[in-house]
């Protein structure tokens, strides 16, 4: 008690930087985990130039050695390093997976926050949608790379189209729940403007379900990535992917399986790790899951 007869009210002093991202690694390790693999993937593909030699350099009396000390990952049918040419096969799959996941995110968003707030345009946009869905994503991208050619810009467009709708169907789900509810109808009945509705009111309820699902479309996209360059219908061969690496190989998998082997490795680490970073994601945005964690 002090002088006055009132009593000292202690304040705990608020955790600290370091403390708050230990609790959030212990409550979501999931995040962790996928974040720091996929960190340490992007990491590897920036410093490609440092950490391996020239991808295209041929060696044909070293052809088909196995992994060792020389050549880690071994060599492929014409002297080239595998390790090389995995290595640098992660810059083209991370960079189709990002650019996928933010271009087709940035297209839904804003196709469904108009439609989805119109009645006649939602009923309009949602045909296109389905027609789009009802194409395989890969059979499509197949076309669409025959048509206009074989390229990287190609290939994300191709790829990018097939996951608008996707994204277009989880933000209209999103539009319809936010604009019954009571504050917006309240702002529509003192005339608030359509598109102050949708950035005050509507726009920050998609963007934790849009980040969720824009690690399973980068996902997704890195997957049909090494579909269509196995296939022969993605990157030109002369740029080394992950795809490209084991369609090379596939020939010589009985006598080098390592060819096939290593860029496979990775790629299912990379989609695992993007995977589980999504995961992670949805359990730590969502309120319903936050609150038992």
């Amino acid at each position: 008690m002090t002088a006055s007869g009132i009593d000292m009210i202690a304040i705990a002093p608020r955790p600290g930087l370091t403390a708050r991202m230990a609790d959030y690694a212990r409550r979501h390790p999931t995040v962790v985990v996928g974040g720091g693999v996929l960190f340490l993937m992007a990491l590897i593909a920036i410093l490609a130039p440092w950490i391996a030699n020239d991808p295209m350099k041929l060696t044909p009396i070293n052809r088909l050695k196995p992994p060792g000390e020389v050549y880690w990952f071994g060599t492929d049918f014409l002297g080239r390093e595998v390790f090389a040419r995995t290595i640098y096969g992660s810059r083209v799959s991370l960079i189709v997976g990002g650019s996928v996941a933010v271009v087709s995110v940035t297209i839904g968003l804003v196709i469904e926050l108009v439609a989805g707030y119109v009645r006649w345009v939602d009923a309009v946009v949602m045909r296109i949608m389905d027609g789009i869905m009802a194409i395989p994503g890969v059979l499509f991208a197949i076309a669409l790379i025959s048509l206009a050619g074989a390229s990287l810009v190609n290939v994300i467009i191709a790829i990018t189209i097939p996951e608008i709708p996707r994204v277009v169907r989880l933000v209209r789900s999103v539009v319809l729940t936010i604009r019954e509810q009571p504050y917006v109808e309240a702002a529509i009945s003192v005339g608030s403007p359509m598109h102050k509705i949708l950035i005050r009111h509507i726009l920050p309820n998609t963007f934790a379900p849009l980040i969720v699902q824009t690690t399973y479309v980068c996902a997704s996209a890195v997957v049909i990535e090494a579909i269509l360059s196995f296939l022969g219908a993605g990157t030109p061969p002369e740029i080394p992917s992950w795809g490209n690496v084991m369609a090379e190989g596939r020939i010589y998998f009985q006598v080098a399986p390592w060819i096939l082997f290593f860029p496979g490795l990775l790629l299912a680490i990379t989609v695992l790790a993007v995977n589980i970073l999504g995961d992670g994601l949805r359990d730590s945005l969502d309120p319903r899951i936050a609150r038992r964690m």
